[in-house]
Formats: C-alpha cells, structure tokens, sequence
C-alpha cells in the first residue's frame, strides 16, 4: 500500500493518504490569527477544503474531526461556521470536540 504526503516539511506533512484514508496535521489559522473565532474558523475550513482537493476528495467524506478551543466561550461562535460549513444529511455523524488544535481522517 502507497503512502502520498502533501505540504511536507523537515518533521511533518500536513495531508497523509494512506490506502482509501486521508489525515490531516492540525490546521490552524494564520492570516486570521487574533481575529474572531468566526474568521479563525473560516480561514480553517478553507484550508481543510484545498488538503482535501489536493488529496482527491472533500469534506462530504468526513469520518470525525476533532476541534480545539481555547475558551468554551467562543463554543457557539465556532459551531454556527461548522454547521454551516458541514450541513448536509452526509456529514450529519461528523462529530467535534474542543481543546486547541484540530485533525481530520477522511475518506477518499
């Protein structure tokens, strides 16, 4: 079985297909570092969605992410650009959870 990595750099890839399985490093936002959680969310999501492309598939094929917050506080700030984000009746067992950075396995 093939291995194909993506944005590699000297410890890490950011996007690892392995067989039919995509993972993804912890996505975080850079041009909207110290924005709102909106734009921070947003900028992720983008991000996730180009891994995705570049891997040969997308977010309809989301088996769990797991998402990371610093403050329960911003919980509800983030999850109304999720829902948005992953609506649709294919991606309604996607789950989240929070701490402070994020990983993806995708199915191709």
């Amino acid at each position: 079985m093939t291995i194909q990595r993506f944005e590699t750099g000297p410890r890490m890839s950011q996007v690892v297909v392995h067989g039919n399985t995509i993972y993804l490093a912890g996505v975080v936002a850079h041009k909207a570092a110290g924005e709102s959680v909106t734009m921070q969310t947003q900028e992720v999501l983008s991000i996730i969605d180009s891994y995705l492309a570049k891997a040969g598939s997308d977010k309809s094929k989301l088996l769990t992410a797991t998402i990371y917050l610093t403050d329960m506080k911003n919980f509800a700030e983030m999850n109304a650009v999720w829902d948005g984000w992953i609506s649709g009746r294919e991606y309604a067992r996607a789950r989240h959870r929070r701490s402070q950075a994020g990983r993806a396995a995708i199915w191709r």
